[in-house]
């Protein structure tokens, strides 16, 4: 567990309109140089690594039964962003993904569709004409994922071409190596750029918590990526181990959660990587609704990163309905 910030300790807190690059009050003044920003990050309370993990494995062993599994395991579909990101892909795939987003059961007209299908950038077009007339969204990884090794110049334009391509979020990874090197005003600098560089497009910044090495670190990377104007904050790009946990997950929530009590602005997460089955997607939602509340329950503001967890799901949300499971023939094989 780890000490709530306190918003009432901070002068000029509130939800201010502020010049891209500059971070909302009462933080405007963090980051006039390495120095202020580092100060302020390392001045972030510390995460008490055992009482977070304690805490996280506590709220994973609620029991979700019934009506209330029923109103997860639907909720859960609804936040996944459906994932393809191999060098194999083809447009093909991306279509077939892109019907199974805007109909994940086609012998149930009642269950949702998934929140978004997230693709490499070259593909978005592709998706964007697959899921036309529908509220399902195209994200794009980019900045060069999942190293994120690239010049800066090479990075947006890589963000540029997707949303020319169609995506309406985009899928950011943060230059980990400057971040560990302590270089948070060149994080914080490339996170703006990328943000102006999406235009309309939503931007949601990984942080690949796995790299990070300690809890402190994704508090901190946390801060930086909504400071500089991230929608969402995410776990993880899926390509290393270990990717999302609930632990690090909890100590995101704690940051959001803090961030919009100081500032006012509310920030999405989206835990991605290693999420396969409904109960680990509902004691995400658990600590979703335990740490933040439950104005982050909705795709809004909290997404599931996946590509194996609707199948699951489907199989899961059947058997309530009829009460038996259905064979391996009633899911796609992605």
């Amino acid at each position: 567990m780890t000490h709530v910030l306190d918003p009432n300790a901070l002068d000029g807190a509130g939800s201010q309109d502020t010049a891209p690059g500059t971070p909302p009050e009462p933080f405007a003044d963090v980051t006039r140089s390495g120095d202020a920003f580092r100060a302020f990050l390392h001045g972030l309370p510390g995460v008490d690594q055992v009482g977070a993990e304690i805490r996280a494995k506590v709220l994973g062993t609620r029991s979700i039964k019934t009506t209330a599994k029923a109103w997860a395991i639907d909720t859960a579909i609804s936040m996944v962003d459906l994932t393809t990101l191999e060098g194999a892909d083809t447009p093909g795939k991306v279509r077939s993904l892109a019907a199974k987003a805007r109909r994940p059961d086609p012998e149930d007209l009642t269950c949702p569709s998934v929140a978004a299908v997230c693709v490499y950038g070259d593909l978005a077009d592709v998706a964007k004409r697959a899921l036309e007339g529908t509220d399902v969204r195209v994200a794009a990884v980019a900045t060069a994922f999942p190293s994120g090794r690239a010049s800066r110049a090479v990075k947006l334009a890589d963000v540029r071409d997707a949303v020319a391509n169609g995506a309406d979020e985009i899928d950011m990874v943060i230059d980990r190596g400057a971040f560990l090197a302590g270089r948070y005003l060149d994080v914080f600098d490339e996170i703006v750029a990328v943000k102006e560089a999406c235009g309309p497009a939503h931007l949601k910044v990984i942080l690949e918590t796995g790299e990070l090495v300690t809890y402190d670190n994704v508090r901190r990377a946390s801060w930086l990526a909504m400071l500089a104007g991230g929608d969402f904050i995410k776990t993880s790009t899926g390509k290393i181990s270990p990717a999302s946990t609930l632990p690090v997950c909890l100590v995101m929530l704690e940051a959001v959660r803090d961030f919009r009590a100081a500032t006012g602005r509310q920030v999405g997460l989206k835990p991605a990587g290693g999420i396969r089955t409904t109960k680990d997607a509902i004691k995400h939602l658990v600590l979703v609704n335990e740490t933040a509340g439950a104005d982050w329950l909705s795709p809004d503001w909290f997404r599931l990163g996946a590509s194996s967890l609707l199948n699951d799901l489907l199989l899961q949300r059947q058997k309530l309905r009829t009460g038996h499971y259905s064979g391996p023939d009633h899911v796609s094989v992605d």
